[in-house]
């Protein structure tokens, strides 16, 4: 018997949809390699900007998918740094790769654990919950001098070549081109994460938590599982800055970055993983140029740049560009 199953009313036809690679996406990933060619002397840019990318990304993927607004996503960014920092400093294991896994284990593991007060909580309480237990990890770090460095930052921080070939350069080939390879293995995971069923049912507990227990949802068993990828993606993040920088600096943990990436996420747009991209990279290249006309209040022009999205644009930069091209959101 043939099959008169319609695309318009198959259940699966919304996430095969989505499985597809717009035009626009294959030219982003494109333009990420021109600055090899057309702006070599702005790669650590380019480099600063895939590993914000990669943060912003797993923030998006609690907050713009599950709902789960957070000011202390820091937390698991500078957990990933410090693992990646101490283990060349203190265990004399700079291997990178390795580094990475560790320190995105060890942040998902922590994720994990916290998720079970997270699940606990909503709206304000969370806010205040979250952005509480940024301000402990950043305490708790000042305090342990002897093992973070404290003020002072981790000190004797050396990142072996990679696959013992590729050697990070001071002009930031390797940097950049191993922080882009990492971003869009993140980016990969987190396409898939979302275009899946689980991804649905992200989607469902956003709009309406109350009503997914109704549908047979185990929706706080789904939220504790996407806080503890996005606190993994974070500490894969954090560890790539201190593997391309060498340094660790209490300022990983600091309030500030989960401020900010919360600001490229409205930039770019919320609930669109390319709106992470967008807007990390709208940030860093705005900042970069406002430091350079006034270094001391540089913050003033992106305070103005979000007010103009946020009033204009409420969807994002993104957003703003599927309205005008017709896309769906």
């Amino acid at each position: 018997m043939a099959d008169t199953t319609r695309p318009d009313t198959d259940p699966l036809a919304w996430i095969r949809s989505r499985s597809r690679w717009p035009v626009f996406a294959i030219l982003l990933w494109l333009a990420a390699l021109l600055p090899f060619w057309l702006f070599p002397t702005y790669l650590l840019l380019a480099r600063e900007i895939a590993i914000a990318a990669l943060f912003a990304i797993s923030v998006d993927l609690i907050l713009g998918y599950a709902g789960i607004v957070t000011l202390g996503h820091a937390m698991f960014f500078g957990l990933g740094a410090y693992t990646a920092g101490l283990l060349s400093a203190r265990l004399g294991w700079g291997e990178p790769i390795s580094g990475l896994l560790l320190a995105g284990a060890l942040a998902g593991l922590v994720g994990f654990v916290v998720s079970f007060l997270i699940v606990r909580v909503q709206h304000l309480a969370l806010i205040m919950v979250t952005l509480g237990l940024g301000l402990l990890t950043y305490e708790l770090a000042n305090a342990l001098t002897w093992l973070t460095g404290g003020t002072d930052g981790l000190r004797g921080v050396s990142t072996w070549p990679i696959f013992n070939q590729f050697r990070f350069d001071l002009y930031g080939y390797t940097a950049y081109s191993y922080s882009l390879a990492v971003l869009f293995l993140g980016f990969l995971i987190s396409r898939r994460i979302v275009n899946s069923s689980f991804g649905l049912a992200l989607r469902g507990i956003r709009e309406n938590v109350r009503r997914m227990p109704a549908i047979g949802s185990d929706h706080r068993w789904h939220l504790q599982k996407i806080y503890a990828i996005s606190a993994a993606m974070a500490g894969v993040a954090g560890a790539l800055l201190a593997q391309t920088t060498n340094t660790v600096a209490l300022e990983v943990l600091s309030f500030q970055r989960s401020a900010d990436v919360v600001v490229m996420l409205i930039l770019g747009g919320t609930g669109r993983l390319y709106g992470a991209i967008i807007g990390a990279a709208i940030f860093l290249v705005a900042r970069d140029q406002l430091a350079g006309i006034n270094p001391q209040y540089w913050y003033l022009g992106i305070g103005l740049l979000l007010m103009v999205v946020v009033l204009f644009l409420p969807k994002g930069v993104l957003g703003g560009l599927s309205r005008l091209t017709g896309r769906p959101d």
